[in-house]
């Protein structure tokens, strides 16, 4: 399926989250570096996860409301919230004050609201996408907000440590725009099914709304299957969510400098920070070049091969990057690393479609995002680890998660195909 053959919906989100998203790259992988310096280690991975944990609860509450209130509603509002946050960080960073504790405050209402849109976002490709392209289409979205990747960090670098209060009101505007133009473009895709229950339910009172929440969201834990891809998801986010946690703060205290090229007298050589630009650019630039490449490759495999075999690829990676001490040796477990990431992207948010029920798969992509937010909420605690056990020692452990995945992955798949066989053998004649 060919981007011009797409909903004009997708059209619109694919330009303008690929605009925040350079901008948002250009801060994003240097706040751990940020708040271990304003706070320590061991604060910032606690302010850390209490973040992370209000994104667990905002994700869910986003699902709920994506079926209920709609699509474009709740992806307007939380692009609203996250202008909101991003300048009050750009507030708590401007020359004038020097406020962390806001900046922070700022970060995690950010975060909030960004939960909040996740869900939305993902259930209207599922809702104007047939099936059988929603694995491309996903892995579309993901290369473009990967492209941004390639620029952002490179651009941090160089300007976010000495201007991070320009960068977060550009982040700040650009988020308020995007509300404005989605709010006016966008149309609402909520299907009818989910709008006429949401009409029938509303002279109801809020806690009957809660009550009913809670009850769709026991429907989806009782899905086995469901249950157990969140929960190799979860352990598998341990691995990539470190990207932006462990490796910053990894390679600014074990690289005091790294060559990238030497010819005879000349030298090209790099601090761990900018190192940090660049292996995180790679990754966004392997991603941008061939997802198209990875993403037609495993389509002759099956789903089981894919999960798989994308797990052990994350343990092999991380482990290799916690061995490495120059740049092509960061860029060879960065590269194993990717490929990791671009065979689990689009078959993942594949199978959570195929997995949903139409009427409540707003909650089902919440839940599954389950697998990034409750994941986030743990990965900071890497950071304090290191200073108990070491770098070597957590990323084993990290890689270890990994490998748990895998065969919990094999697991899911071993039931998930007994319940299909038993669905279609129910539906045949007698």
């Amino acid at each position: 399926m060919k981007i011009r053959d797409w909903d004009m919906n997708l059209k619109i989100r694919l330009g303008g989250e690929a605009a925040f998203n350079v901008i948002f790259w250009t801060f994003f992988p240097f706040l751990s570096i940020y708040f271990t310096r304003e706070f320590g280690k061991g604060w910032t991975g606690i302010l850390l996860v209490i973040s992370q944990l209000l994104s667990v609860f905002a994700n869910l509450l986003g699902g709920y409301c994506a079926d209920r209130f709609g699509r474009k509603r709740m992806m307007v509002f939380a692009a609203w919230g996250q202008a909101f946050g991003y300048g009050l960080f750009a507030v708590s960073a401007s020359p004038w004050l020097q406020m962390p504790v806001a900046g922070f405050i700022g970060f995690t209402l950010a975060s909030f609201f960004g939960a909040l849109y996740w869900p939305a976002s993902q259930a209207m490709v599922a809702d104007v996408v047939e099936e059988k392209h929603q694995a491309n289409v996903f892995a579309i979205f993901y290369t473009a907000a990967n492209m941004a990747v390639v620029v952002g960090p490179l651009l941090g670098s160089l300007l976010y440590e000495d201007n991070p209060y320009n960068v977060l009101v550009i982040a700040a505007i650009v988020c308020m725009l995007l509300a404005i133009f989605m709010n006016i473009r966008l149309q609402e895709t909520l299907p009818e099914q989910s709008a006429e229950r949401k009409r029938s339910n509303a002279g109801e009172p809020w806690y009957r709304f809660v009550a009913a929440q809670l009850r769709d969201y026991r429907v989806i834990a009782t899905d086995r299957v469901f249950l157990l891809f969140i929960i190799a998801g979860v352990l598998l986010s341990q691995t990539f969510m470190q990207l932006d946690l462990l490796f910053p703060v990894f390679l600014k205290e074990t690289v005091a400098q790294a060559t990238i090229f030497s010819f005879g007298d000349w030298t090209l050589k790099v601090t761990g920070q900018q190192l940090f630009g660049l292996i995180v650019s790679e990754n966004g630039l392997f991603v941008a070049m061939f997802t198209v490449v990875v993403t037609k490759w495993i389509t002759g495999f099956r789903d089981r091969y894919i999960f798989f075999g994308a797990s052990l690829l994350y343990a092999a990676g991380i482990q290799m990057f916690g061995l490495m001490s120059g740049f092509w040796g960061f860029t060879l477990a960065i590269a194993i690393f990717t490929l990791a990431e671009l065979m689990s992207a689009g078959p993942q948010q594949a199978f959570v479609a195929r997995l949903a029920p139409e009427e409540i798969r707003g909650q089902y992509f919440a839940a599954a995002s389950l697998r990034f937010t409750l994941g986030r909420t743990i990965a900071p605690l890497t950071i304090p680890l290191t200073s108990w056990i070491g770098f070597a020692w957590t990323f084993t452990l990290l890689a270890v998660l990994a490998v748990l995945s895998a065969f919990i992955y094999n697991s899911m798949f071993n039931r998930f195909e007994r319940q299909s066989a038993y669905t279609e053998k129910e539906a045949q004649p007698a």
